[in-house]
């Protein structure tokens, strides 16, 4: 099943889109041709593709605003910082990860190396910051404050990502934990950047940053799903990634606790020094499911997407904004398989 993208994606797209191009046009030019790839702006040879990301976090910086009461094109610098400090946090987790695809292209520091992807992502989250503290207001500083605060935490979730490869104890709640500061604390800015951008009271920025953490961590728990059950055409990198890299994702850390015959299996699987086979690969997958892994993270995605609704319902705004809101988190984690 493929979920239609809802409408005010495709607004963000057109809204923060150039805005977008002419941020990235300030970084030097070295750097500058690095961001662009990335960002899907040109292609490997620096040429136009007029494309570019999803805009989701775009859209939900424009939404934040909408649902104060103001404009969409009043969110547009919150937008477009956020995307940039998205893809500042992609650059470097390619890196990491030593993932070699993404938006079914090579990654950046696969064609351009790793010092240049480096530097292209360091640029990212430098523009990002300066775009909101032009505004020359306390609203810009305030939108840059909840900018780096979600940027720290989701350092600290990567650096949790990190320590995990090197365990072989890690627990469900450590796992969610690293979840919500890796992916679910951007989200939650996301939803409550362009509100807090234009001032609006605490209150509503308070609760549209509930709905993004809940959001944000069924949208990973999805995630996760994907890395092991998702199509390539889908994901843009390989069938079963997550466990061919071995990575320590929410539905194996499931499968790794459930004190099941087939956990066990799963952990002496993974434990080898050897790369995994596609054999080894359809047994680890077979062994997620049956240990429970796969029922869990499904279970879970459920149950925070339950409660980012009920941040919605219990916060005040336009009720065409509210299920714009509700649609881009159906959308963001209806299972593609």
């Amino acid at each position: 099943m493929t979920a239609l993208m809802p409408e005010g994606v495709a607004v963000a797209r057109d809204l923060v889109g150039p805005a977008l191009a002419a941020s990235v046009d300030r970084l030097s030019p070295e750097v500058r041709t690095v961001a662009a790839y990335h960002l899907g702006l040109t292609d490997a040879q620096g040429r136009p593709t007029g494309s570019g990301g999803k805009a989701l976090r775009p859209a939900l910086a424009l939404l934040s605003a909408r649902a104060a009461g103001a404009a969409p094109q009043r969110g547009v610098p919150a937008g477009v910082a956020v995307e940039l400090v998205h893809n500042f946090s992609l650059l470097h987790d390619d890196i990491m990860d030593g993932d070699i695809e993404r938006r079914h292209r090579p990654t950046a520091w696969k064609i351009y190396g790793v010092g240049a992807a480096i530097l292209a992502g360091d640029g990212l989250l430098a523009l990002a910051q300066d775009i909101l503290l032009e505004d020359g207001g306390p609203q810009g500083s305030w939108a840059a404050r909840c900018l780096s605060a979600a940027v720290l935490r989701l350092i600290a979730g990567q650096g949790s990502d990190l320590a995990f490869e090197q365990r072989d104890d890690v627990t469900l709640g450590e796992c969610l934990t690293m979840a919500g500061d890796k992916t679910a604390a951007l989200m939650a800015c996301a939803c409550s950047i362009g509100a807090v951008y234009i001032g609006a009271p605490p209150a509503l920025a308070m609760g549209l940053a509930g709905f993004g953490a809940h959001a944000g961590l069924a949208f990973q728990l999805t995630d996760d799903l994907l890395g092991i059950w998702g199509a390539p055409e889908i994901t843009g990198k390989p069938v079963r990634s997550d466990l061919r890299s071995r990575k320590k994702s929410l539905p194996v850390v499931a499968a790794l606790t459930s004190g099941t015959a087939q956990g066990s299996q799963l952990a002496e699987l993974l434990a080898g020094k050897e790369p995994l086979t596609e054999d080894d690969l359809v047994v680890a997958q077979r062994l997620v499911e049956e240990s429970g892994g796969k029922r869990w993270t499904e279970a879970e995605a459920d149950t925070q997407l339950a409660e980012a609704e009920r941040c919605l319902a219990e916060t005040d705004m336009p009720d065409d904004v509210r299920a714009e809101f509700s649609a881009i988190a159906q959308f963001i984690t209806t299972r593609q398989s």
